[in-house]
């Protein structure tokens, strides 16, 4: 089981934004169960994922409305919320840097 550090990021996030939730919680399920030590094994879960620098895995939510940016840490399987936000927002940021909590 995967440890995901700032989940309540995403609790937050779909609260404020109603639409997203059931896509979160989707990937809070999938993630939580998966064990993935490449981006090519979290591309077999998520094949819309697109993987980045500094372990870093960009995620298409609500039908790429929103975006979710985590960095992983394939040996100790802990995921880190690193951004998430609207379309627009993304588009602003540096997937493989940003650090937005």
């Amino acid at each position: 089981m995967k440890n995901i550090i700032a989940i309540k990021n995403l609790t937050d996030f779909y609260q404020k934004h109603p639409d997203s939730k059931s896509s979160i919680e989707t990937w809070i399920a999938v993630a939580r169960n998966s064990v993935w030590q490449k981006p090519s094994d979290v591309v077999e879960d998520f094949p819309d994922a697109d993987p980045v620098k500094n372990n870093r895995v960009v995620f298409n939510i609500a039908g790429n409305k929103y975006r979710l940016i985590v960095q992983i840490s394939y040996l100790r399987q802990w995921v880190f919320i690193k951004f998430i936000g609207t379309h627009s927002e993304y588009d602003k940021v540096e997937a493989s840097t940003v650090d937005q909590f």
